[in-house]
């Protein structure tokens, strides 16, 4: 645990350039490395493909601010992380959690494409081919197109 402790204050202080405003980072050095951890697994609700960390929006630096303060209240990473999830629901999280509804949103276009392969085979296979004509249906088809050319 020590060591775990040794690396988060570690990783804080080395974090400690890369925010953007001196004013918003937290004093203790391991809970910013804490906020900072999480705030790369939050997505910026305004850019959508990029985490709180990197977006210069301005919901983004709201985040940062509310992780931050929950940090400083002591939350763990995963009680703050259902605190954003309930507020702004899951789509808030970079890598959201695997559950029914996720696995239904990854399959389904796959199921999909898989059904129409199955729809077609069927539709080729129950195919019915058109009988070639008769000698005498042949002969008479014959007739019938030669009359209507005159």
């Amino acid at each position: 645990m020590k060591l775990r402790a040794l690396i988060a204050a570690l990783a804080g202080v080395l974090s400690l350039a890369a925010a953007s405003d001196p004013a918003e980072r937290l004093k203790d050095p391991a809970q910013e490395a804490q906020a900072r951890q999480i705030f790369s697994d939050v997505r910026c609700l305004v850019c959508q493909n990029e985490s709180i960390d990197d977006s210069e929006a301005e919901l983004a630096r709201d985040l940062r601010q509310i992780v931050r303060e929950q940090v400083a209240a002591g939350k763990s990473e995963a009680e703050i992380k259902r605190f954003l999830t309930e507020r702004y629901g899951e789509f808030v999280l970079l890598r959201p959690s695997f559950s029914l509804g996720n696995i239904a949103l990854w399959a389904g276009p796959f199921l999909v494409v898989l059904a129409g392969l199955a729809l077609m085979l069927g539709r080729l296979r129950n195919r019915t081919v058109e009988p070639e004509l008769s000698p005498a249906e042949a002969a008479k088809l014959e007739r019938i197109s030669s009359d209507g050319l005159e």
